[in-house]
This record gives structure tokens, C-alpha cells and sequence, in this order.
């Protein structure tokens, strides 16, 4: 081998050196790749949650199998809307009016369905039909009139709570519509919203004792829990669905480029305009997926449903790590949030104490969360 060749391959035996010891091509430790897991603080909060109600309420009930349906059932109502949040949030943007849409889609349904007389199936369908444009026309004037969408979105959430209030009381003179339950008998649609699965399940576990019955009254010898609501299995449905959607797809990759950096997504052909607006309508097909399965579950619909409900959306979302300037955020981690919600709201209930607050918690652990969030990202990527 002659010098020339020698030094070459020195050279290139020491660049390689170098390109090791370059801190892009490291590999993370395991340790540090679970740290600045967006979903870490709501794991920790989930984690946190749930041993204290197992000291606090022991023997309340609140993990019996019925009082494990409640929370599970509020926490359900949580992660629906929270999944519509999070994809709109990782996307960048805000939906203020999802509150005003869960109240405008039920009354939709029970008016065309109790008072204008048109089956069940046909009036959710017209009410997914409305919510989706709705939500089309609030991503279409976000874009078009380069408003922030918490201006838009707020002033939807006064139109369509405004317009719901003023149609259940022209239509009905009153703001709740009853007797949906009475016209739903039977509807294919309305059981997919309604309905419950896995009855035979819980029959056979009240027949070997590990579950209890009903001692009394019209339901005696049935099982305290009948069924898992279909609520609870559009949660999982949608959680799913938005997991794999976010972290398998070439599609999930364009909302989280949407939120980072429009501008710099645009230059590379992310159709960001494209991205958003359907995030605005996914935002609303939760919100609408929301509203039907509280008006088959109530069997009556109220133009005030859903208030606040978008707020609640918004702070699952954050506790789930995600960032309010877009960009960053888990699917995972929304659904513990709205997990932590409805562990609290319900193990206030069975602890004895007072639920007003409830709203307390919401404002503490939205601040901790938040605190939390940006100190562990900042101490593991060294971001000031």
C-alpha cells in the first residue's frame, strides 16, 4: 500500500470517527426517549389519580363493576371530544365551538326525528351532515381569512348555541325535546349510538358470582352491568383510529408538519390548507358523535348541552402533553386526560365531596401539567 493510499484511509477512518462522535447521529438512551414522550405527564397523573382514589374511596364502590361503568362512561364522553381536540391542536389550530355543536347536533336530531316526524336514522345522518359542513366553513374562513381560529371558532360558538336555542324554543316552545327513546325503537342507527354490546358477557359472569344482580324490582336476577354502552366503544373506536392515523401515516405526519411550521410545510407540498380544514371537520364529527349518543342515552335532546365542554376538550388535550402552538402532541395521551377527568369527577362523587371542585382540579392540574410539560421538555432537549 503506497503513503497516498495509507493517508487516505486515515482520513477516512477519522472522519468516521467524527461522524460518531456527532451528537445528531447518537442514539438516544431509552430513559431519555420516554422522557420527552409527550403522553409522560398524563401517565403520571393517571398513575398519581388512581392511587389516591384507591386509599380515598376504598369500599365505596367506586371499583365495583358498576361504579367502574360510571367513570368509565364520563371518561368516554371526555375522550371523544378530546380526540377531535388533539389532531386540530398537533394541527394548530383551536375549536371553541365543539360545546355549541354537541347541543346544536341533539336538538337537530330530536326536532326532524320527534317533531317533523323523519326516522331516527335519518336525522343523525342530517345532523353528521350539518356538523361536518360546519366544521368545513370554520376551516375554510380560518385559511381564507387568516383570522386565528379562536376568533372564528368563538364566534360559532355563540351562532350555534344562539341558533339552537332559538329553533328548540320556535319549534317546541321550550329548550329539551323529549321522547326520542319512544321514536328510536327499533332504528338501526340509533343502537350504533345507544345501544350496548357483550349483554350474554355479563349474564354468564352474574351466574358464576363475579359480578352481582339486582335483588330487587323490576330487574331482579339481572346483572348490575347489562352491556358495555356503544359510547365507551366509539372511544376506543376513535382513539384508535387517531392513533394510527397520527403515527402510521403518511397523513399524520402532515398534520404534525401543519402545526410545526405551515410555511416550511408548504414549500416541501404538505397540502396544509387541506389539513386543517379536515381536522375542523373531524373536530366536529366527534363533537357530533358526542351529541348522538347523549340524545339515545337521555332520550331527550337540551339546547344547553355541552356547555364548557370545548374547554374540557382543550385541558385533556394538554394534560396529554400536547403543545398550544401546535406541532407536538399524542393521541395516547388526550385519551389519559380525559381518563384523569372522569376518575375525578366521578371518585369526588363516591369520596363524599363536594363536586363544584371538580373545577378546581380542572384549573390545577392544567397549570401542573402544563409547568410539568414544559420543564421536562426544556431539561432533556435544552431548549430555553
Amino acid at each position: 500500500m503506497t503513503y497516498s493510499q495509507l493517508q487516505r484511509q486515515q482520513n477516512s477512518t477519522a472522519s468516521v470517527v467524527e461522524l460518531a462522535k456527532d451528537e445528531r447521529l447518537k442514539e438516544l438512551p431509552a430513559w431519555r426517549k420516554a422522557l420527552i414522550r409527550p403522553e409522560l405527564g398524563a401517565i403520571c397523573g393517571t398513575i398519581l389519580v388512581f392511587a389516591f382514589f384507591l386509599i380515598v374511596a376504598r369500599g365505596t364502590g367506586m371499583f365495583a363493576p358498576q361504579g367502574i361503568l360510571n367513570w368509565g362512561v364520563v371518561s368516554a364522553q371526555f375522550a371523544i371530544i378530546a380526540v377531535g381536540a388533539c389532531l386540530l391542536m398537533i394541527a394548530g389550530e383551536f375549536d371553541l365551538s365543539v360545546g355549541s355543536m354537541i347541543g346544536f347536533a341533539g336538538v337537530v336530531i330530536a326536532l326532524m326525528s320527534v317533531t317533523w316526524g323523519y326516522p331516527v336514522w335519518l336525522a343523525i345522518i342530517v345532523a353528521f351532515a350539518i356538523a361536518l359542513a360546519i366544521g368545513a366553513l370554520n376551516g375554510y374562513l380560518v385559511i381564507k381569512t387568516g383570522l386565528p381560529s379562536f376568533i372564528v371558532t368563538l364566534a360559532f360558538l355563540y351562532v350555534l348555541r344562539g341558533l339552537t336555542i332559538y329553533g328548540a324554543i320556535a319549534t317546541t316552545r321550550q329548550t329539551i325535546i323529549g321522547g326520542v327513546a319512544e321514536v328510536a325503537q327499533g332504528d338501526p342507527l340509533a343502537w350504533l349510538f345507544g345501544g350496548k354490546i357483550l349483554g350474554f358477557l355479563f349474564v354468564w359472569l352474574a351466574d358464576i358470582g363475579l359480578i352481582g344482580k339486582y335483588v330487587a324490582g323490576p330487574r331482579a336476577g339481572q346483572p348490575v352491568v347489562d352491556g358495555i354502552p356503544m359510547l365507551i366503544i366509539w372511544a376506543l373506536a376513535l382513539i384508535a383510529f387517531a392513533h394510527i392515523l397520527l403515527t402510521r401515516t403518511r397523513f399524520g405526519n402532515w398534520i404534525y408538519a401543519s402545526g410545526g411550521d405551515a410555511q416550511a410545510a408548504r414549500y416541501v407540498g404538505v397540502p396544509v390548507n387541506r389539513v386543517k380544514i379536515l381536522m375542523f371537520m373531524f373536530s366536529a364529527f366527534c363533537a357530533t358523535v358526542f351529541a348522538t349518543c347523549q340524545v339515545m342515552e337521555f332520550g331527550s335532546a337540551a339546547a344547553d348541552r355541552g356547555l364548557l365542554k370545548e374547554f374540557e376538550a382543550i385541558i385533556s388535550v394538554v394534560i396529554g402533553g400536547a403543545l398550544l402552538t401546535g406541532g407536538y402532541g399524542s393521541v395516547i395521551g388526550a385519551a389519559l386526560g380525559a381518563l384523569i377527568f372522569g376518575v375525578v369527577q366521578q371518585g369526588l362523587f363516591f369520596a363524599g365531596v363536594e363536586s363544584s371542585l371538580f373545577r378546581v382540579f380542572l384549573g390545577v392540574i392544567l397549570l401542573m401539567a402544563v409547568i410539568l410539560n414544559t420543564y421536562i421538555r426544556r431539561m432533556i432537549t435544552g431548549e430555553r
